[in-house]
């Protein structure tokens, strides 16, 4: 939007009162500020009803009235009494899976205490006895409940609760059976690795040797110990040994296991693996090393032999988003495939030997983002798409033919949907600048609102009392002089045009990871630049080229060398921000996290001089210190593209201008504190000043009590040097 754009929540009553001043107290202390939602909502499989968990209660509730009915499980009244803290149900909701006690790994993965409750006798059982268990899940008849244990997995029959154990080869550190190796979890998105059949009758499961993968060591000091702990896992970095991969079938009837026959290639990758429709074939979908091409392949389920149906490739990279989108349709016959072979994502109807029937969606100009479901009685595809702008999220359905179509969602702005297995229902919680988060109920079929189930109406009044404003958008000019680019402003209520403010860049700046959507500013960061505003500093959060949904082109034209574009146009948003009559150019900061530290720690030690302050968070320093999966995806190895790697911050230290801040936690599993050692250790020998600070065992994402000190010491950073 060139037009600028700013909204304020205040009503004119309200500005004739004193707004209270945000604090992060506030930020930190008070749930009031959040937008509610209503994510816990779980379909049952009449889609009139849907069950809900609130306070250690699973409630099954009226969809058309939103009341609650039946308790369907009492958490405290169960022997042992369980604290709930995720459920799922059997296919026929005769028994739910209780999950309690979670312990936390890494991002995804876990362990917990399951239970297997009944729901007609409101008994429950535990599920082992043999210590925590990982990712269980019923089998479709819910017969049987499978779960992984120490890198194994596990069956239980569950009339007799009768365990047996189908892997025996696990083992920390070299074999994983049935859940994802740390560079699977991180970068594919998901920890369990084991998939029943659709007739129960076999699972397939992912098996990891992780034997040649180079150990990554980090040490826990805060344990009340005099020695402090170690801990090593498995890492492969940029240009190193992955793990060798296998998929397996295991029969439960002959208590055998065949092997997927993938090829001879020595190094590949395997991002996802579905059954079809027909519970003797199992799709796999497999990708090179470089992540530039992916193959489907049809497994049979008895033999392990394998056809490769469809093949998709790419100049630069296929991105994982569009291996995601693969649906296969009852009729065992065909397959829905996402694609951004023309340049932009769009859905395709193939046949299950995959040969191309008709496109589904025609994106020029906009992409198909993310299918919500596909009605196959109705022949029809609901999908969000960027369709009437790429800062908004649209909600549409079309006919599987492709030729007819239509839009279901009318405001600009960011929609998700949930849908009911049935497609009678959808949730859709809308949100955009100038709206919370508002859920709403809809019959399918005519489109009817039938009831709000949040509003976040108290939300607006509390943000009003304390002087909120929303977003305001703003376009400038990337440094190729052709591109537009999008950001927006957070300025106070009070803002004075004839004043000259210092403005905080906050960016990401990530491939296909864009930081400015037309959605409701929510969240601790958001608040914190509200914070910042009412304290004279307003914030400029800024997208650059890369940052995705703006077609093939736009989004992998960073391939390569990650950082360098990306650095040049938080150049050009500086200068932009700097020439503006309301901001003070001499007193601009940048800052970012992850990715975004990266991107502030190269823009600063690139020598513009553009920025006078930097706050780097967890920054990936060095690429080649970076995993595989990741980095290679963009940039290849570091043996094919030693020009892409050799450009970084820990190579450009000596060039540092301006002030800059270094944070990093010493527990980061993900983005490894080595980054920043190797930042500092460059940064010192180049005899430059910094400051630098750490963070005890945190991880890549802190927790609450560090979490605070570190705004605290980010607030007083921008105020001292600003």
């Amino acid at each position: 939007m060139k037009k600028l754009l700013f909204l304020c929540l205040c009503s004119s009553a309200a500005f004739a009162q004193k707004s209270k001043d945000l604090t992060l107290g506030d930020i930190f202390g008070n749930s009031e500020l959040y937008q509610k939602s209503v994510d816990e909502v779980a379909w049952m499989k009449n889609g009139k009803f849907y069950a809900l968990l609130d306070d250690n209660k699973i409630f099954k509730s009226d969809v058309a009235t939103g009341e609650r009915g039946e308790v369907l499980a009492d958490g405290d009244a169960l022997s042992p009494a369980i604290d709930i803290d995720q459920y799922s149900f059997s296919a026929d909701e005769s028994k739910i899976l209780l999950l309690t006690k979670k312990e936390g790994i890494y991002r995804r993965s876990f362990l917990a205490d399951y239970y297997i409750y009944d729901v007609k006798t409101r008994s429950v059982k535990a599920l082992s006895a043999g210590g925590k268990q990982q990712y269980a899940a019923f089998s479709p008849d819910a017969s049987r409940a499978a779960f992984v244990r120490d890198n194994n997995l596990f069956v239980v029959e569950l009339d007799a609760m009768q365990e047996t154990q189908i892997t025996r080869d696990g083992k920390k550190n070299r074999i994983i059976n049935g859940s994802a190796d740390w560079v699977y979890e991180e970068e594919f998105s998901f920890p369990d690795a084991f998939y029943w059949s659709p007739d129960g009758k076999k699972i397939a499961y992912y098996r990891f040797d992780e034997t040649a993968v180079k150990e990554y060591s980090m040490h826990y000091w805060n344990h009340g110990q005099t020695y402090p702990s170690e801990y090593r896992f498995k890492y492969p970095k940029a240009g190193e040994e992955n793990s060798k991969v296998e998929i397996l079938i295991y029969d439960l009837d002959s208590r055998s296991a065949v092997k997927a026959d993938l090829g001879n290639e020595a190094d590949f990758y395997v991002p996802r693996v579905m059954w079809t429709a027909d519970p003797n074939t199992l799709s796999v979908r497999k990708m090179n090393r470089l992540q530039n091409q992916l193959d489907i392949l049809h497994v049979n389920a008895s033999t392990g032999a394998a056809a490769k149906v469809l093949t998709e490739t790419s100049n630069a990279y296929i991105d994982l988003e569009y291996v995601s989108d693969l649906r296969y349709l009852s009729d065992k016959k065909r397959m829905i495939v996402a694609s951004e072979r023309h340049g932009w994502k769009n859905y395709y109807l193939y046949t299950t030997d995959g040969k191309l029937i008709n496109p589904i969606t025609k994106g020029h100009g906009w992409e198909a983002v993310d299918l919500i479901g596909v009605d196959e009685k109705a022949s029809m595809l609901y999908y969000l798409s960027t369709e009437g702008g790429y800062l908004n999220r649209s909600f549409w359905a079309t006919s599987l033919d492709g030729k007819k179509k239509t839009k279901r969602s009318n405001a600009d702005g960011v929609h998700e949907i949930n849908m009911s297995p049935d497609f009678q229902f959808y949730i859709d919680s809308f949100s955009s600048s100038s709206q919370p988060l508002t859920a709403t109920l809809y019959e399918n079929k005519t489109g009817k609102p039938l009831k709000v189930l949040e509003s976040n109406e108290n939300l607006k009044k509390v943000l009003a009392e304390y002087g909120v404003t929303h977003k305001e958008f703003f376009t400038f000019t990337a440094a190729d002089r052709t591109t537009v680019l999008d950001g927006y402003f957070v300025k106070p209520k009070n803002f004075d045009p004839t004043k000259k403010y210092p403005v905080l860049v906050y960016q990401y700046s990530g491939p296909r990871a864009p930081s400015v959507m037309n959605n409701f500013g929510a969240g601790r960061g958001y608040l914190w630049f509200q914070m910042l505003a009412q304290q004279g500093i307003l914030t400029a959060v800024v997208d650059t080229r890369g940052t995705g949904f703006r077609g093939e082109k736009f989004t992998k034209q960073t391939y390569l060398h990650l950082g360098k574009m990306e650095a040049d146009d938080l150049a050009a948003a500086g200068k932009y921000l700097g020439a503006l009559p309301f901001a003070d150019g001499n007193r601009l900061a940048l800052h970012g996290w992850s990715y975004g530290g990266y991107m502030t720690a190269y823009v600063m030690t690139g020598g513009s001089g553009v920025y006078k302050v930097g706050i780097a968070g967890a920054p990936v320093t060095d690429y080649r210190f970076y995993d595989t999966i990741y980095t290679e995806r963009y940039m290849q190895t570091p043996q094919l593209n030693p020009e892409g790697y050799g450009e970084n911050p820990v190579k450009n230290a000596a060039h540092l201008k301006g002030h800059f801040l270094l944070i990093h936690g010493t527990g980061d599993d993900n983005v490894h504190f080595q980054n920043s050692v190797a930042l500092a250790d460059a940064l010192i020998q180049a005899g430059k000043k910094f400051d630098s600070f750490y963070y005890p065992d945190q991880a890549h994402g802190f927790r609450s009590k560090s979490s605070l000190y570190l705004y605290n010491q980010m607030t007083d950073y921008l105020k001292a040097k600003l």
